[in-house]
């Protein structure tokens, strides 16, 4: 900001010592109007208005106001003596910067001032000689002198707040498109991690379900002694059955992830297909049961997917946490919504296999997405497993 105004008062000292050595010249060329009485003063004489408009340059940005009113005595001055050219050229830069840099208001008033003063000029002109046509050449005069530099500095002004406005509008277009483009950024980095969690979460349901099916009952093969043919079978049997059922979901998924929509829909797990799921959901001290309630309607894909996944991932921790007895799984179809319930005994000596903690938020997350509801806890000696999925458009939608 110093700097800046010591610039300015530089350049505005250069501009005053060149007015200066112009009016010097035009001085000392006579470049001035003597009166009718015939009095012309002296060459220092005249050069005190002169001077005195020069100096008065020195504020014409930093106090450009202040600057006109102290050249107007020196203005009045020259003209007393017989107007001269340069005098007149550096008092009209003094209104044009009054006008320009002050407020809009002093240029407002400057306007009127000047043209009133062109009257002024024109009625005193025309009545000292008594003829019209002299008053209207002094009023030209003056308003070429007077009223020309603040209707100049009126349009130089008003440009330069179109300009000004046009920059900060081009800015506030700059920063809305940097805003639009943060917030796409932002917006794509959500749809990728919304992406990347449900693939956690497919990728979860798939391999925790059928490895903990293989776990267990390999671990079960093994650690039994004297399993007679017909337990090594089953346990072979549910082996391979979760093998090849997991190896199928691995194919749909990677379908899925290379060709978008366009997979076999037959390939996505529906609700047709829990009792075989419950079937082969078993310990040898755990069995579990599938009960269905209602007709089952249309179902729309995302909420179908949803319920096998619940189901699915909640055996699996049965599988896992479960004491003995018996997992019950009910699913109701009822007042538009899929009501799922899976029950199953408290464990009493930890978890069977570890897990990762990421079962019961996938399942939830599931849930939220269609807009239900969902809910996991002990209830009465058990561990029960609720979820509500609405089969309304919004369903639909997610």
């Amino acid at each position: 900001m110093h700097r800046l105004r010591r610039l300015t008062t530089r350049q505005d000292a250069l501009l005053a010592a060149a007015a200066l050595a112009g009016g010097l010249v035009v001085l000392a060329a006579h470049g001035h109007t003597v009166w009718s009485d015939g009095w012309d003063p002296s060459f220092r004489l005249r050069l005190v208005p002169l001077v005195g408009l020069c100096a008065t340059m020195l504020l014409r940005r930093t106090a450009p106001l202040t600057g006109l009113l102290l050249a107007t005595p020196f203005n009045v001055a020259d003209v007393a003596f017989g107007p001269s050219l340069a005098t007149a050229m550096i008092y009209g830069d003094a209104l044009y910067a009054a006008s320009l840099y002050g407020r809009r208001r002093t240029a407002e008033w400057l306007l009127g001032a000047t043209l009133a003063g062109s009257a002024a000029v024109a009625v005193a002109a025309a009545a000292a000689v008594r003829g019209v046509a002299v008053g209207v050449l002094g009023a030209s005069v003056a308003g070429v002198v007077w009223v020309t530099p603040v209707l100049t500095a009126m349009a130089v002004r008003e440009h330069r707040s179109r300009a000004e406005a046009e920059r900060a509008r081009a800015e506030a277009e700059r920063e809305r498109a940097e805003q639009v483009a943060r917030l796409a950024e932002l917006d794509r980095r959500a749809a990728v991690t919304a992406e990347r969690a449900r693939m956690a979460r497919e990728l979860h349901d798939v391999i925790a379900n059928h490895l903990s099916a293989v776990a267990l009952h390999s671990s079960a093969v093994l650690k039994v002694r004297g399993l007679d043919r017909e337990g090594v079978d089953r346990a072979m049997e549910v082996i391979r059955e979760n093998s090849v059922q997991g190896l199928a979901e691995m194919r749909r998924m990677i379908g899925l992830l290379r060709e978008g929509d366009g997979a076999d829909p037959a390939a996505r797990p529906r609700l047709a297909e829990l009792d075989r799921l419950v079937r082969h959901t078993a310990r040898s001290d755990l069995s579990a049961r599938l009960e269905v309630a209602g007709e089952p309607p249309e179902l729309p894909a995302a909420v179908e997917l949803a319920a096998y996944r619940i189901v699915q991932e909640s055996l699996t921790n049965a599988l896992k946490h479960a004491g003995s007895g018996r997992a019950d799984v009910r699913v109701e179809y009822t007042g538009g919504h899929v009501v799922i319930d899976v029950l199953s005994p408290l464990g009493r000596d930890g978890s069977r296999l570890p897990g990762t903690g990421s079962g019961l938020v996938g399942m939830r997350e599931r849930a939220v997405m269609l807009a239900g509801r969902f809910a996991a806890g002990p209830d009465g000696g058990r561990w029960r497993v609720h979820a509500e999925l609405p089969l309304d458009s919004l369903g639909g939608a997610a």
